[in-house]
């Protein structure tokens, strides 16, 4: 096909034959995969790396990753999950780079301002919540950030590809280069730091649904 591909089109193409006309020199056909695919890539990066900054490199990266492993690319397998699983890996490798460069690091002011959800904290919010409950929400969304940056990078990925992104426990431990039981374990330390960082402001309910973990 010749020049760039037509929307309609591009739509209706399934991932791996976009991945094939990517490999047969026909570039137009890769930002189909990115376009299709940019948004999970980004919310994850972005629970991940805590900042939007972080999260668009991981985005871009993997993706520029895929691109250039393409032909190491197992064509039965889901590009979706192979190109998540690169920026997962990235994304644990910019977060312990951020461990040492705290200074660096940068968080959004408001968990929803770009209007992507991205924070588990939304979860708890009522419809119309009061002034007050407000304010209590705004404490809880800054009580998880820092709580989250407490964590190792291996147990925030844990937490959040288990209780945010839903992955199974084999896709997280492929992704943390370890076995089903230590993987198990990471989840289960990342859980027990949070509810004892959230419950005593917001109790074991309000912490749990905080977490995504009820």
């Amino acid at each position: 096909m010749n020049g760039r591909i037509e929307r309609a089109e591009a739509e209706g193409i399934s991932d791996a034959i976009a991945v094939e006309r990517t490999l047969a020199g026909e570039r137009d056909a890769y930002r189909v995969l990115v376009e299709r695919h940019s948004a999970n890539v980004f919310r994850l990066a972005y629970r991940m790396t805590g900042n939007r900054q972080d999260a668009e490199e991981v985005v871009q990266e993997a993706f520029l990753r895929g691109y250039q492993k393409l032909r190491q690319f197992a064509g039965n397998s889901n590009f979706g999950t192979w190109v998540y699983r690169i920026a997962a890996n990235y994304a644990i490798d910019r977060m312990r780079q951020s461990k040492s460069e705290e200074s660096r690091r940068e968080h959004p002011s408001k968990p929803r301002e770009d209007g992507i959800e991205v924070d588990p904290v939304a979860l708890a919010r009522d419809p119309a919540p009061s002034p007050e409950r407000l304010a209590s929400s705004t404490q809880l969304a800054e009580m998880m950030k820092a709580a989250l940056n407490e964590l190792t990078p291996a147990e925030r990925t844990a937490i959040v590809m288990r209780h945010w992104e839903g992955c199974g426990i084999e896709e997280i431990a492929a992704v943390l280069k370890s076995n089903s039981n230590a993987t198990k374990n990471t989840v289960f330390r990342a859980v027990s730091k949070l509810r004892k960082a959230l419950e005593p402001f917001a109790g074991a309910k309000t912490a749990a649904r905080a977490m995504g973990t009820e």
